[in-house]
């Protein structure tokens, strides 16, 4: 009896379409459980989460600006995008160092479809990095003093950046054969990443945004319409350039279909729209609005009265009016004035005109009875916002709160700072060299103002007293405490306080 054997049809050929895709799929859930639960992978997951748990609780003091919130769920996801991208070179090249590529032929599956299942199996740890990514933005969103709105693009970065590097992973995978490119490929990404070996350009706009993520270091909180970041295109970029690099690994595995050919074209068409956009420059219209903003608030704010004093705000801030009307509040009932004499209007002011990344403080304004704010609220934003307001109380204006350096000081340290729940470490808070001894210069969000020696002893002093007990010789002696030129040891005379023996000269 004889047996004839014929040639065997190539892997593609013997199976259809729908098996295909059903086999891709099969292998992609394998895989992409495999992924979660490696060493790597499962390690960054947890420092991801820790990371998560501890900064959480405490973003922005508590009182977090939406805007911001969200751009601070993109860089904890960078660890576990640089842990997938070495696991799953690792996956790619298994058959190679196990010594089992040889019988892959009798595999349904040929090494293109293998590589589209590596390239799928990425997106369980993507999903996985989104719940993280939600829970962070979620926690702030759920504040009660949590303001601004939040964008889905840049949520989208942290979840993208790792389908990026995963995807780097793969191809890198199909082109140097070897377990050694993905750790070496890490290295030079740090160097070129981190460690800002790529030129990024000066502007707002430019090469900077080819990175994965692009954050504003500035310190000032910016209303979400002042910033101008090209999150969505920055979005379709990065989704872009992930479908381009999991296409080319498919292609360069072998398949070289149309349907390969044809998704890579529409990949690259994606990558460079985005790429392209996101790096043009700042449209005219937001530099208008940030121009309009710094010089004219009134014209873009909304304004509400508490208990006589007018708060004008950016629209998103308004809810936290109430805050700033308790500091008010609490500070004219100890004072020496009416509910509604003098009538003060608190305003939000920023200088937007130079980016989100300028230390830019706004001017302190001769306006009369008026108080500046700023967009950022909680920790040592409440004593220097209580300082201001005692500030213009006594002198009038923010200027010449800004040039006290006689007696009137202690009334306006002690009216900002008696009703808060820590008064002496608030006092520390609230000055330059965190003091609560000598001279030292007090904080201000337009116009600081210097304390001496002398005035500090005699604010030490009244701050461990009864509140009650001082308010009330504040109000008798209000007149004679508010009049410019008087001295330290004056203002401790009338409001029961020992005279003090440090040095009262004020510094220039």
């Amino acid at each position: 009896m004889t047996a004839t054997l014929l040639p065997q049809a190539p892997a593609a050929e013997r199976t259809g379409p729908a098996r295909t895709f059903s086999a891709v799929l099969a292998l992609a859930l394998l895989e992409g459980r495999r992924l979660l639960l490696s060493p790597p992978v499962l390690a960054a997951l947890a420092a991801f989460t820790a990371w998560t748990v501890w900064r959480t609780p405490g973003v922005e003091d508590g009182h977090p600006a939406l805007q911001d919130v969200d751009r601070a769920t993109q860089g904890g996801p960078l660890l576990v995008a640089l842990a997938v991208m070495l696991s799953v070179n690792h996956a790619v090249l298994r058959s190679k160092y196990r010594d089992t590529e040889r019988h892959f032929s009798v595999l349904a599956l040929g090494p293109g479809a293998r590589t589209a299942a590596h390239a799928l199996s990425l997106l369980p740890v993507a999903l996985v990095t989104a719940v993280g990514v939600l829970a962070h933005f979620g926690y702030a969103a759920l504040l009660p003093d949590a303001v601004g709105h939040g964008s889905p693009a840049e949520l989208a970065v942290g979840p993208l950046t790792v389908l990026l590097f995963g995807a780097f992973g793969v191809l890198l995978a199909r082109v140097v054969r070897s377990v050694a490119a993905a750790p070496i490929a890490l290295v030079l990404l740090f160097l070129l990443f981190v460690a800002g070996a790529l030129p990024v350009g000066d502007d707002e706009r430019g090469t900077r945004w080819l990175l994965p993520i692009v954050s504003e270091p500035g310190p000032v909180i910016f209303p979400s319409d002042l910033l101008g970041r090209p999150a969505a295109w920055h979005a379709l970029y990065l989704a872009g350039l992930t479908l381009v690099l999991g296409t080319l690994a498919v292609v360069r595995a072998g398949a070289r279909g149309p349907l390969a050919l044809g998704g890579l074209a529409v990949a690259v068409a994606l990558a460079v729209t985005g790429g392209v956009l996101q790096t043009g420059t700042l449209p005219a219209d937001v530099r208008a609005a940030r121009e309009r903003a710094t010089l004219t608030p009134e014209k873009v704010q909304s304004c509400v009265r508490h208990t006589g004093t007018t708060y004008c705000a950016y629209p998103e801030w308004i809810p936290r009016t109430d805050r700033w009307a308790q500091v008010v509040d609490r500070i004219r009932e100890a004072s020496g004035v009416t509910a509604s004499d003098p009538a003060l209007v608190v305003r939000q002011r920023i200088d937007a005109r130079f980016g989100p990344a300028a230390d830019t403080d706004p001017e302190a304004t001769g306006t009369p009875h008026q108080v500046t704010v700023g967009t950022s609220w909680g920790g040592n934003r409440v004593p220097e916002f209580a300082a201001d307001v005692a500030g213009v109380l006594v002198a009038g204006d923010e200027t010449k709160a800004g040039r006290i350096c006689d007696g009137r000081a202690v009334t306006v340290m002690w009216l900002a700072l008696s009703a808060l729940p820590d008064p002496v470490g608030s006092l520390r808070d609230v000055r330059l060299d965190d003091s609560d001894t000598g001279s030292a210069l007090v904080l201000s969000q337009t116009a600081p103002h210097s304390m001496t020696e002398a005035q500090t002893e005699v604010v030490r002093d009244l701050l461990d007293r009864p509140r009650a007990q001082v308010a009330t010789r504040v109000k008798a002696h209000w007149t004679e405490l508010t009049a410019p030129g008087i001295t330290a040891a004056e203002a401790a005379g009338l409001l029961g306080a020992p005279k003090p023996q440090g040095d009262d000269k004020c510094e220039d």
